[in-house]
């Protein structure tokens, strides 16, 4: 053997230029990775797509805000007419009130629409508002009480998508119940709803009522106007998720059904009662809104991006298990046979994907992993020298995936058993190579 063959078959079998060509090889491997990760975007965006599709034929998200009473008022103001000279005249402008109590109760019957292979969670929800309001105050104002309108005022409600309303909608107050009519009438808001006159404002208070019978999905949100407002929701939905700026104060959720409830008083919000046409309160309105969303906990789509940003552990450890037998037993392998693996490993991730738009998450990942083990295994047995190392990298591939797996389903505790693994993985490898001499060549055993 000539001088500069041997320093090339040193070089070859030397532990740092392995770990190089090794790292090299996954750089190049996250080159289909990333091209699966983008495949898993553009499916996302097609699911969107389709449930977008759902929701405008059968009602989107649900914004259920109300009720406002608007009463227009006639005041005194000074102005320059047209010859230049300041005069008082009669303008016209309308306030906003707020109920002093507000009960809302809402039912959900729940089912699942789809669109090809795509499903959406959707709901009729029936929806009760009850309360009372005040007599208005007005002095604060310098307005006189006689100034307010009655004849003109009116119930308005914002509903996120009126189209989905399903019922002829009437509001019962002071013993009279009155229709309601499209649109916000008087209230100025750039958001679709619905308003009914009130025509007049009976006593010191009054009751009111409306009963809604809604279509909407994903989600459903209410604001609290009132002083003090109670919120009760039941629906036949395993999965809720409580958002807005207040969660529940109780809430019990069942296998396929959930109930809660909020007891929200007026302090915590950012507007009072009562304001002025001049004074938009709608941001804040808006800030204010809480309620749930729908889940759907079979999203193949945000496991599989899960399970991709642990590829490159996945794979390296992989690549580590095969080295080792290297280092230890002197077996010989080539990189393209770590490339083989390697692209297996990399194909796991698109079979998850494409397996889970037709089946559950738990079944598309044992389905995928163990085709992935098996081929893993078959190679493996082929490649390294003897069946008990096939049998080791097959053990380690299938135990990683069910490693894989718990990350996958973990939510507050992914870190913490991530962190955990990675210290036992890093004391397996640590015991395994206590005796190498990293300085003495390596014996190679070469297959027949």
């Amino acid at each position: 053997m000539t001088e500069p063959t041997s320093t090339l078959s040193s070089l070859r079998r030397s532990p740092l230029v392995q770990i190089v060509v090794i790292g090299l090889l996954l750089l190049v491997l996250q080159v289909p990775v990333l091209l699966i990760a983008n495949l898993v975007w553009e499916r996302e965006n097609t699911r969107r797509e389709a449930v977008g599709e759902i929701s405008r034929g059968w009602g989107g998200a649900q914004d259920a805000i109300g009720p406002f009473l608007v009463v227009p008022y006639r005041y005194k103001r000074v102005e320059r007419n047209k010859e230049g000279n300041l005069e008082e005249v009669i303008a016209e402008s309308h306030a906003t009130f707020l109920p002093r109590a507000l009960d809302i109760k809402a039912n959900l019957a729940t089912e699942t629409r789809y669109r090809g292979i795509f499903e959406a969670p959707v709901y009729r929800a029936e929806v009760t508002f009850s309360g009372s309001f005040d007599r208005p105050d007005v002095s604060g104002w310098e307005l006189e009480p006689e100034s307010l309108d009655w004849s003109r005022a009116e119930i308005a409600f914002e509903i996120s998508d009126v189209r989905a309303i399903q019922n002829e909608a009437g509001l019962s107050w002071g013993g009279r119940t009155v229709p309601f009519e499209p649109g916000l009438g008087l209230r100025a808001s750039e958001r679709a709803g619905i308003h009914a006159p009130v025509g007049s404002f009976d006593g010191e208070t009054s009751d009111f009522r409306v009963d809604l019978q809604l279509n909407g999905s994903g989600s459903l949100h209410f604001a609290p106007l009132g002083r003090q407002t109670i919120t009760q929701v039941s629906a036949d939905w395993p999965d809720p998720s409580f958002q807005g700026a207040w969660l529940p104060g109780e809430r019990q959720i069942d296998a396929g059904a959930f109930s809660a409830e909020w007891n929200i008083p007026y302090l915590g919000r950012n507007y009072p009662q009562s304001w002025r046409n001049g004074e938009a309160k709608a941001p804040e309105v808006v800030q204010s809104l809480f309620g749930f969303d729908l889940l759907t906990p079979t999203d193949g789509y945000r496991r599989t991006e899960r399970s991709l940003k642990y590829e490159v552990l996945f794979v390296g450890l992989t690549f580590l298990t095969i080295w080792l037998f290297e280092v230890l037993a002197g077996a010989r392998i080539h990189i393209i046979q770590y490339g083989l693996i390697g692209a297996a490993l990399c194909l796991f991730y698109l079979l998850e994907l494409s397996l889970s738009e037709h089946l559950g998450f738990g079944s598309a990942y044992l389905l995928a992993a163990v085709s992935v083990v098996a081929l893993v295994a078959f190679y493996a047995k082929s490649v390294l020298p003897e069946a008990r190392q096939g049998l080791t990298v097959t053990a380690t591939t299938a135990g990683l995936y069910a490693y894989l797996y718990v990350l996958i389903q973990l939510q507050d505790y992914a870190l913490l058993v991530g962190s955990l693994g990675l210290l036992l993985i890093l004391a397996a490898v640590m015991y395994a190579t206590r005796g190498v001499n990293w300085y003495a060549p390596r014996e190679e055993k070469t297959l027949a």
